[in-house]
């Protein structure tokens, strides 16, 4: 490794080639898994072949098939980037100096999010270098599979939960890999946003994969979404093989194996549409209780003590649900009735209870608002401040954040939207050019992106943040806000 700039590492599967950019030395798109092409399509990830010479590893490899987020309106727009081909990669960023003076750095893998349905660990917005370089530690970013591809339940054929199995494989590649790249397998801190927050939890619960864990980082999880029901996936997986025209009684492993990726994504984005309720965020596939990496639901698993003993820091935005609500017309033009109507098909008996309640807190809000208000607290507050109270009560290292920034400039009112941390923990902003939920960057962005991802970093080093009171349950006052 004597080329500083370029240098080469080795790994399992062979050596790569990295580059040094400011001041942490990237290595993208290397292999964790065969190519899930095939006969390893809607099969568990299987093990590289490996290669031969030093593969070059300076750019990200493709994203996993998808089609586009439902968040571009708020985020930006993306170019498609994938491939099936070669798209179970991960990505090590890694500080100048772990890989000459000897030191093992603590480990961040993170996951994106996109709703169990489009994202990529490749892309520019998680880019790791600049947060490894803040916090001296060595990040991981990962792609795992999505959409039908990764959550697709017929477990006949070996479909069941393939995304989780993916970040599996990711984690035993980081505890075979990682000192390689000077990184400590003994310090390693799960994190992710939004349905990777969802991924961080459950691999933290599930014995499988729990002592791969040693600290939760968890951004915006969507802990009002119950795990799917295998019953209701079922089915969601029998009218996906209609729409593909694959009859019963077909070989469907063959089948489903022979058809082009895009003829898979165009049924599935069908399957959406015609699964689609105003005000439901649920896609029409994600993890399924009782498959492989959820044994049980995250609340059993925190009885259990699943968790125990592994400091947590946990957080959302203070408007979530905008993302998901403020460009939908069905939800902008709700009456009382409508939204009450609404309000009824997830809370029942209670709707009019709940709604008042909101409304005598927002007296100016409109029926929108305070929907909204209610689908943040349901989807994400709620569930993320009652795992909390629960580690804390326990004894357990818990810090809690909310993210309270707004753009100056928001005409859509989207407030601090679910995602709009992002750019602030990776200092990724030049990234986001078109995002409605960032607005104009200047120095005080920057500063609070400073701010968020010292405090990030430093839990990642030592499970806690020296100048940040630990959280004590029902306490709002140990709460940190950023913003």
């Amino acid at each position: 490794m004597a080329d500083i700039e370029h240098p080469v590492v080795a790994t399992d599967r062979g050596r790569v080639q990295g580059v040094a950019e400011g001041g942490a030395v990237s290595f993208r798109g290397i292999p964790y898994a065969a190519s899930p092409v095939g006969e390893l399509r809607f099969a568990a990830p299987r093990p590289h072949p490996g290669w031969t010479g030093a593969r070059e590893a300076v750019h990200s490899g493709p994203a996993v098939p998808q089609g586009p987020s439902r968040l571009e309106q708020v985020m930006g727009h993306r170019e498609p980037d994938w491939n099936e081909d070669g798209s179970l990669t991960v990505n090590v960023f890694a500080p100048r100096g772990a890989l000459a003076d000897g030191t093992p750095r603590p480990v961040l893998v993170w996951w994106h999010g996109g709703g169990f349905t489009s994202g990529s660990g490749g892309w520019d917005w998680y880019d790791g270098g600049r947060l490894a370089a803040l916090g001296d530690i060595v990040v991981v970013t990962a792609n795992y599979r999505v959409g039908p591809l990764g959550y697709l339940y017929l477990p006949e054929i070996g479909a069941a939960n393939l995304g989780p199995q993916d970040q599996a494989a990711v984690l035993r590649w980081v505890r075979d890999n990682i000192a390689s790249f000077g990184g400590d397998p003994r310090e390693v801190t799960v994190g992710g946003q939004s349905a990777g927050a969802y991924s961080t939890l459950f691999l933290a619960l599930d014995p499988q994969t729990s002592g791969f864990v040693d600290r939760v980082l968890v951004q915006s999880g969507p802990f009002g979404l119950a795990p799917q029901d295998p019953g209701a996936a079922a089915e969601n997986a029998e009218a996906y093989l209609r729409l593909l025209g694959i009859p019963a009684g077909a070989d469907t492993a063959k089948a489903l194996r022979a058809l082009p990726a895009e003829q898979l994504l165009s049924a599935y984005g069908q399957l959406a549409g015609r699964l689609a309720r105003p005000g439901n965020a649920a896609p029409p596939m994600y993890p399924v209780l009782g498959a492989p990496g959820m044994p049980r639901t995250w609340q059993r698993a925190l009885t259990d003590g699943a968790l125990e003993g592994k400091p947590l820091l946990i957080g959302t935005t203070v408007d979530e649900v905008t993302s998901f609500f403020a460009f939908d017309p069905h939800i902008q033009n709700l009456t009382t009735a409508g939204a009450l109507d609404l309000l009824s098909a997830q809370a029942g008996d209670r709707a009019r209870e709940i709604y008042d309640a909101y409304a005598a807190r927002l007296p100016q809000g409109t029926p929108a608002q305070i929907f909204t208000a209610i689908g943040t607290d349901a989807l994400f507050r709620d569930g993320s401040l009652e795992i909390a109270d629960h580690h804390a009560a326990g004894g357990n290292a818990t810090h809690v954040y909310e993210f309270d920034y707004r753009p100056a400039e928001d005409p859509h009112s989207l407030g601090a939207a679910h995602c709009v941390e992002l750019p602030f923990l990776f200092n990724t902003f030049d990234a986001y050019p078109d995002s409605p939920m960032l607005g104009r960057v200047g120095a005080a962005q920057r500063a609070l992106g400073h701010e968020f991802g010292t405090a990030v970093a430093e839990f990642v080093s030592t499970g806690s943040v020296h100048d940040w009171l630990p959280y004590a349950p029902a306490t709002a006052a140990r709460v940190r806000h950023f913003g």
